[in-house]
């Protein structure tokens, strides 16, 4: 399980994608709850260069849609 403290390892610049990737989503998403499930891979997409996302076919600001693809379509 995830700890509270891996939150620190999110960038500035990732925090404010995720804050904007589930404000599109709406209401009625807890997204605390999704988000701390998966703190790991986004942390490691986004420690990624851009060349490197760009051969999984993503770019560094669909990074959240990328990890979430399997629950919301966005």
């Amino acid at each position: 399980m995830q700890n509270v403290a891996n939150i620190a390892i999110l960038t500035p610049s990732l925090r404010a994608r995720l804050d904007l990737f589930f404000a599109t989503l709406g209401q009625g998403v807890n997204a605390y709850a999704v988000r701390r499930k998966r703190l790991g891979e986004l942390a490691r997409l986004d420690a990624m260069s851009d060349a490197e996302l760009l051969k999984l076919g993503i770019t560094r600001d669909r990074i959240p849609h990328y990890v979430f693809r399997d629950l919301f379509s966005v």
